[in-house]
């Protein structure tokens, strides 16, 4: 009898540690184990070349693991550490140690949004965008001054930026610097359908000068309704062949964009951007424009305006003339105003 009651005993027992053994091991592959912060799905990021101990130490240092041991475990049964792949995940709250492996050695990625407007020069650019991708802002202003890949486009280390059009774009993460540049190659011809590359023909005016002209429309105004009218002045001065004389070139060319008031001493600083020393377009575009900037050039109002001024309200809307002796009227009101306010540069 007391040996049957051991037998029951030992097999009770045995039965109730592998039923332990099944829980602990179920709660170690399925249990909880992300903990990010104040509970909000947070974003991971495996660089590329990360080993699985940079990736472990990471998860580590940002406090994400409940239990550090069991995701080691985990990601050693199902082989992670030798299946390590780049990309920015998305970490929820509570996922287990299965999910949590399975996402980060799927290579499965969310993609980012990237965003860019209101660049002015090549180095800004890259930074930003250096800001949303794994790419570095020195890989990618050097595809922006590589010769083979300037010249495979048509473009020139001046020109080179008005490949850009501002908008979303959707990346992976981890998309490298060419395959980004060659991606805005394919949007940028998109961008260019037939619609406006016949309006840029009928201008006597190639896509890259186009943008040119809208980067200078884009830094003068930000009032979408009379863009229109300010490229239609400075077209009219392109064709009669007389100084654009536009101040965002002299702020590019002197390298101070601060300038609300434009001088002699900077009217005749030497540089192929100053359009009061130069006739015709700049190198090259002074900004990167926004599509309603560009669009306002290849539908400018056909105007006999040659002149405009910043009107004297500060509205930033513009006075818009025929004559220089109108345009001068124009103008000493809006000095005076400046005057008014103390504003000397």
């Amino acid at each position: 009898m007391n040996r049957k009651r051991i037998i029951i005993y030992s097999v009770s027992a045995l039965g109730a540690l592998i039923l332990l053994c099944i829980a602990v091991f179920a709660w170690v592959v399925f249990g909880s184990n992300v903990n990010t912060k104040d509970g909000k799905p947070q974003w991971f990021y495996v660089y590329t070349g990360s080993t699985y101990k940079s990736v472990y130490e990471s998860l580590q240092k940002q406090k994400l693991l409940r239990n550090n041991s069991t995701f080691d475990f985990i990601a050693s049964k199902k082989h992670y550490k030798n299946k390590v792949q780049p990309g920015r995940y998305m970490l929820r709250n509570g996922m287990s140690n299965n999910q949590l492996v399975n996402l980060l050695r799927s290579g499965v990625q969310e993609p980012v949004k990237v965003v860019f407007h209101n660049i002015r020069t090549k180095e800004q650019f890259a930074g930003r965008i250096a800001s949303q991708l794994e790419a570095d802002s020195v890989s990618i202003l050097t595809m922006l001054n590589d010769s083979a890949f300037l010249a495979e486009n048509g473009y020139n280390s001046n020109t080179v930026i008005s490949l850009f059009i501002p908008n979303t774009y959707e990346f992976y993460w981890t998309t490298t610097a060419k395959k980004f540049l060659n991606r805005m190659v394919k949007e940028s011809e998109l961008f260019w359908n037939t619609g406006r590359m016949e309006k840029a023909e009928k201008m006597n005016l190639t896509p890259v000068e186009v943008i040119t002209l809208a980067s200078i429309v884009e830094e003068e105004s930000q009032k979408n309704d009379e863009r229109p009218t300010i490229a239609g002045v400075y077209y009219n001065r392109l064709r009669k062949g007389m100084l654009l004389q536009a101040d965002p070139t002299v702020k590019y060319a002197v390298g101070d964009f601060t300038l609300r008031r434009i001088l002699n001493v900077h009217t005749e600083y030497d540089s192929p951007y100053n359009t009061y020393k130069y006739k015709g377009l700049p190198p090259g575009p002074i900004c990167i424009p926004s599509i309603p900037a560009i669009d306002a050039v290849l539908n400018y109002n056909k105007t006999n305006y040659l002149y405009f001024c910043a009107k004297e309200d500060f509205s930033g809307y513009h006075n818009f003339a025929e004559t220089k002796a109108e345009h001068e009227a124009n103008a000493r009101k809006y000095w005076n105003a400046l005057n008014a306010r103390k504003i000397y540069r």
